[in-house]
Parts: structure tokens; C-alpha cells; sequence
């Protein structure tokens, strides 16, 4: 912790610590919750008292709250800046159910609508107002600012503006110009889940935050359990049908690094899966398994297939990074990464969108040392941006590269995964702490070493030889002395080390140099054709002292996240945390009998299931079995708006069920 920052902890502290009684009245009135998450209270207090935040909290953990609650305890509008068109309909859909009059403003509406939605707001009638960053800039919406009545502005996904990380997106850079634009300064609240200290500092600098409580929550989300597994490209396919096949029951998310990759794959698991059922002896639901999801799709069908994903009509969205930011699907119970993301931001970003409701979730990526070459070549392929100078989008290309080498690290480190990331973000290990609360594949694994000291020292003479001006591919070829007429021509089979690793297998070779670049003993420079040099740490690989070795990891048998106790909203002293209730028996049955009208219900208003409820709030259900009114606001995620829509279907279902 540094003097810039507060840090919270993971102990939930008493309710009556924390601020107003007024706060804690919106929160069991409109959300069903007795008590505030760690962070959530301090920051409402501090925005109520006209104090900026930034609140870093992991996906999941109600950032959501931290701005909704105080739109309705200040006057005036909350404007909340928020990057992709695509969700606000969600979002305001979600408000709007628990009884916070919401409402967006984007490109799906026309100008009269639009204007409608800017008149309410004018009028008091519209609490929340959802916003792109880049509707801040057109003069329409400046004059409505201008006399508007605004309470608080929060900005959602607020790393996105700083260059220093992994979604950097240049319209974020006007934010805080237009803040500063208004007659009538309104207080600020910044929200992300994944920010450096680095680009903690950028996000208070470029949106102008005047000395705001700056409240780190934890970065570790311990209802994941993070698994790991170097495959071949053409494996990767298969194992992804047999785990959406064992888990039909399941919503999942699959990225994939390339919009043709989403295409393939999406349509490999509708013909797989079903396959794979049938094989098994197990029935298919109707329909597709999977349904695939990219920027360079038309926008009907992009939304049509998030619509489809949402509402659980298709189980599987196959996507690229455009899909999730943001997600608020809360029942998403897998995510598998095709190929390995651009850096451990993007990877805790997307893994994360699995249990946003607290619920045992699994994140698996899948990788190969092909994945590092085809993210380095798409680094250095990265375009132009004209709000930067040429020396500032070097500085962000070398940036990025540092991002990726973490990535590959996470791939390699045979730690376990949850502490590798949370130090990753600078949170440092609390004494007395346990770790891996959600589990890992590393933790569950036992690791063999495997001596490859020759191989290295050979590696790092043949990079010598060629005098660090080719790239990996030639030196791999030199080494397993290749009589490719590119290799003769120039020579390469006069050099020292030409075929002195002849036996030794081009996998291993790349494998063992991967791993002396994200060690510090090789580099790989940047272009289209990148270059393998010396590392700073080169000068080691020629000691006779020198001794190298990786580690293979030996999995066990297990292939599903364990159940997990874990903290989440508290239950006002009532029991267990809903959480460690995992129903068996009629319990199963039950929660799947309030699952089904979840679904019908969800369909009847055209709206998706989790807007509803949740899957925790189900499984409390379940595990409560209220029978009044009384007892089912006692369910977590139950407010007054909630029971006067969906209380008596949901009581006379539990009562039928128990009859």
C-alpha cells in the first residue's frame, strides 16, 4: 500500500461501521442485500460527501452499487460513461427492475427518441443516464450538461484511459475535457477491475480526479478456479466439444483471437457437441450449441447473437475480445481462451466475466508457443493512433510488449495462478492469508524438472553465429541442420553450432527458447520478421557454471472446479453464506424447477433470465423455501420491486414444488 492509495480487505467488517442509514435502506430496498461488499460503503460515503473515487474492484463485486445508490440519494442525474453501446440496454434494463429510473442515450435510437430521453432527464424523471464517451463530444449533448442538474459523473471501465493499458481507447482522452467544461463541477467516481499503479495514476491525472480516495478491494476473485493447458492448435477444437458437451447445462464463454477463428470454431461445436451427446447417451436441446460473435459482423447479427447468449437461448457465444466488456450475464459458469490473450489485463478482464454472481466457475486457457508468435506479429501489425505522437506510440508499443512477456509468463510459472495475478496488479501477500481459495491446476498439479542446459547453451550460440539478425525459424533450422537451399546458400552449414541439436525436436527447441525470452536470457525484437538478441542476461548462458531447467507439469485427474466456500454479500448473520449451499436432492430439483420459471418469465417480459434473478438468489431460494412475503425478502437479491413483480409466482412455485 502507498500513500496514493487505500487499500480495503476481504474481512467483512459490520455493516453499522459504514455510512448513512439511508444507504443501507436503498441497498435492502432496491438490491435485497443486508449488508455492503469490502469497498463498496467507503466509496458511497465518500461520493455522497462530494469526494472524487476511484474504486478498483474485481469483475463481480458490485462496482455497479457504488454509483447507483448514491444516484439515488443525491439530486439531480448521474451520468455514467460506459464504452460499448452494445450493453446499455442491459444495464438500464437491470436498473429499471430493481426500481431506479434509468436510461441511455446511443446511436440505436433516433433523434426524437433521443430527445424524449434527454427532456426526462431534464425533468427530474431519469436518475441514471448511460452514455458513450463519445456522445460527450457532439453539441447536442454538451448543451444538455450545460443546464442539466448533474450530481455525479462515473466512468466505467476507466482504464480505458490510459495508454499504459490494454484497452486504451482514445475517446476516453475526452473526459475529462468535457468534466471540466461543466458550469458546475460535479463530483467524479472512476471505476475498473483491472489497473496497474501505473495506470491507477494516469486514470486520476487524465480525468482530472481532485484528491480522490483511491480504494483497491483485491484483485483475487476466489469463486474461479484457473486452469491452464498447452495444446497443439489442432487439439484445441476437440477438447473444447468434450467440455461443452459434459457441461450442456452450463453458460460459456469461448475466446478466440481472430474473427475467422470464432466463425470455425462456433460452427465445429454445432456439429460436435451434439455428436458427442448422442454418443454419451444424453439428450440435446433443440437449436445451436454455440453461436459466434465478432466486431466485423453486421450489427443486427452481432446483437441478435449477444441477445441469443444473453437470454439463454444459445449456451455458448463464441467470441473475440469485442464481445464482454461489461457483460452483466451473471450465470456465466466457463470461460475457455482459444489462444492466449495480449497481457494478464485482458486475460483477468475476460476470465473474469465467469461467476459474476459469486457461484463456482471455471477459467480455462489453452495455449501453444504458435499463440506467442501470432500475438507478437499482431502487436507489431497495431496501427497509428493521431492523438499520439511518434515517440509516445513507441513508448506504447514497447509497453505492450512488457504486457505480453507477463502473459507469457502467467503461461509458463508453475506458481500458483491466483497469486501469480494478484501480485501481477502489486497486491503482495497478507501474512496468515491462505491462497488458491477457488483453486488452480497448478496447486492441484505436481511439476517434474527437466535439465536443458544444452539445449540452451546451443540456442544461445547460434543466436552468436548469426549475429542476432534472424529470427527463430532459421536459428531452429540451423540447429537441427536443416538442407533447406536458403540454409546452404547462405552458408549456415559451416557454422559452429549447424546441427548440434539434430536429435532434438523443433517443438522442444522453440519451447526451451520461449522460455529463455520471458527469462531474461534471450529478446525478440519487434517488425514483421522479428529478430531473436541477447537478453540482458545472455552472458550467463557462456559460464561453465551455467544450469537450466524447465518444468513439466503432471496433471491430476480432475477435469471440474471443486465447489468452493466463499464470501459474498453478507446474510445479515442469517446462516452459511449462500455461496457454500450447494442444493442436493429435492434441493436440485427445486433450484432447477425456479430455474425453468426464471426462463419463462424471462421470455414473458423479453428481458434475459439474470435480470430476473440469479443463480445465487435462486439457490437461496432453495435453500430458504419462504412461503410469505416476509421470508422471501429475506432471499439475497430480493428488494421491493423484485417481490411486488416476481414474488408470488416464484412463492406459489416453492409452495407447489413442496406440496
Amino acid at each position: 500500500m502507498t500513500g496514493f492509495e487505500a487499500h480495503a480487505h476481504a474481512s467483512q467488517p459490520d455493516a453499522a461501521h459504514y455510512g448513512s442509514q439511508a444507504a443501507l435502506a436503498a441497498l435492502r430496498e432496491h438490491f435485497g442485500y443486508e449488508s455492503f461488499r469490502p469497498g463498496q460503503a467507503e466509496l458511497i460515503e465518500a461520493i455522497a460527501s462530494n469526494r472524487d473515487v476511484l474504486g478498483v474492484m474485481p469483475t463481480g463485486s458490485g462496482k455497479s452499487v457504488c454509483y447507483q445508490i448514491p444516484a439515488l440519494l443525491l439530486h439531480g442525474i448521474t451520468i455514467v460513461i460506459s464504452p460499448l453501446i452494445s450493453l446499455m440496454r442491459d444495464q438500464v434494463d437491470g436498473a429499471n427492475e430493481i426500481g431506479i429510473p434509468a436510461a441511455f442515450i446511443n446511436t440505436t435510437q433516433t433523434m426524437d427518441e433521443q430527445e424524449q430521453v434527454l427532456d426526462a432527464a431534464y425533468a427530474g424523471k431519469v436518475k441514471l443516464l448511460y452514455v458513450a464517451p463519445e456522445r460527450l463530444e457532439t453539441p447536442r449533448f454538451r448543451n444538455f450538461a450545460a443546464r442539466a442538474d448533474i450530481a455525479l459523473i462515473a466512468v466505467d471501465e476507466a482504464h480505458c484511459v490510459s495508454q499504459w493499458g490494454q484497452d486504451f481507447r482514445s475517446s476516453y482522452l475526452g473526459i475529462g475535457e468535457f468534466i471540466a467544461s461543466l458550469p458546475d463541477r460535479p463530483t467524479v467516481a472512476a471505476f475498473t477491475a483491472t489497473a496497474t499503479e501505473r495506470v491507477r495514476r494516469d486514470i486520476v491525472q487524465l480525468l482530472g480526479l481532485r484528491d480522490p480516495l483511491v480504494l483497491v478491494t483485491g484483485f483475487d476473485r476466489t469463486n474461479l478456479y484457473f486452469d491452464m493447458l498447452k495444446l497443439n492448435t489442432r487439439e484445441k477444437a476437440n477438447w473444447i466439444a468434450n467440455y461443452v458437451a459434459e457441461h450442456a447445462d452450463e453458460s460459456g464463454i469461448v475466446y478466440c483471437a481472430t474473427r475467422k477463428e470464432t466463425e470455425a470454431l462456433a460452427q465445429t461445436l454445432n456439429t460436435l457437441v451434439p455428436q458427442l451427446r448422442a454418443a454419451r447417451g444424453a439428450g440435446n436441446a433443440p437449436g445451436d450449441v454455440a453461436v459466434a460473435y465478432h466486431g466485423g459482423m453486421p450489427a443486427p447479427t452481432r446483437e441478435q447473437a449477444q441477445r441469443d447468449f444473453v437470454t439463454d437461448r444459445t449456451p455458448v457465444v463464441v467470441a473475440t475480445n469485442a464481445f464482454g466488456m461489461g457483460i452483466d450475464k451473471s450465470n456465466v459458469r466457463f470461460v475457455i481462451h482459444h489462444n492466449m490473450p495480449e497481457s494478464i489485463e485482458s486475460y483477468y478482464q475476460e476470465a473474469g466475466r465467469a461467476g459474476r454472481d459469486g457461484e463456482p466457475s471455471r477459467c480455462t486457457l489453452l495455449w501453444n508457443e504458435s499463440d506467442i508468435v501470432t500475438r507478437r506479429r499482431l502487436l507489431d501489425m497495431g496501427g497509428p493512433n493521431e492523438r499520439l505522437t511518434a515517440d509516445e506510440q513507441d513508448l506504447v508499443r514497447r509497453s505492450k510488449r512488457q504486457l505480453l512477456d507477463g502473459m507469457i509468463g502467467y503461461c509458463r510459472t508453475t506458481e500458483c495462478l491466483h497469486r501469480y495475478m494478484t501480485r501481477y496488479f502489486g497486491e503482495h501477500d497478507t501474512p496468515g492469508t491462505g491462497h488458491c481459495a477457488g483453486g488452480c491446476v497448478n496447486c492441484a498439479s505436481t511439476f517434474a524438472t527437466m535439465d536443458v542446459t544444452p539445449v540452451a547453451r546451443a540456442i544461445s550460440m547460434c543466436v552468436h553465429d548469426l549475429g542476432q539478425h534472424f529470427g527463430m525459424g532459421k536459428i531452429v533450422a540451423v540447429l537441427r541442420g536443416s538442407k533447406a537451399q536458403d540454409v546452404l546458400a547462405r552458408g549456415f552449414d559451416r557454422l559452429p553450432t549447424y546441427a548440434t541439436l539434430e536429435g532434438t525436436s523443433e517443438a522442444q527447441i522453440r519451447d526451451v527458447l520461449n522460455q529463455m525470452v520471458a527469462d531474461g536470457f534471450l529478446y525478440i525484437g519487434e517488425g514483421r520478421l522479428p529478430l531473436v538478441q541477447f537478453g540482458p542476461r545472455a552472458a550467463e548462458t557462456a559460464s561453465p557454471t551455467f544450469h537450466y531447467e524447465i518444468k513439466k507439469t503432471e496433471r491430476k485427474a480432475a477435469r471440474t472446479a471443486p465447489r468452493t466456500q466463499h464470501s459474498a454479500y453478507g446474510t445479515g448473520g442469517a446462516g452459511a453464506p449462500v455461496g457454500s449451499f450447494t442444493p442436493g436432492g429435492d434441493g436440485e430439483a427445486l433450484f432447477e424447477r425456479l430455474r425453468a420459471l426464471r426462463l419463462e418469465i424471462a421470455r414473458d417480459i423479453g428481458k434475459p433470465p439474470y435480470i430476473v434473478f440469479s443463480d445465487k438468489a435462486l439457490r437461496d431460494m432453495a435453500q430458504r423455501r419462504p412461503h410469505t412475503s416476509e421470508e422471501f425478502l429475506e432471499v439475497n437479491g430480493v428488494g421491493a420491486n423484485k417481490l411486488e413483480r416476481y414474488g408470488a409466482r416464484f412463492l406459489a412455485a416453492i409452495n407447489e414444488f413442496s406440496d
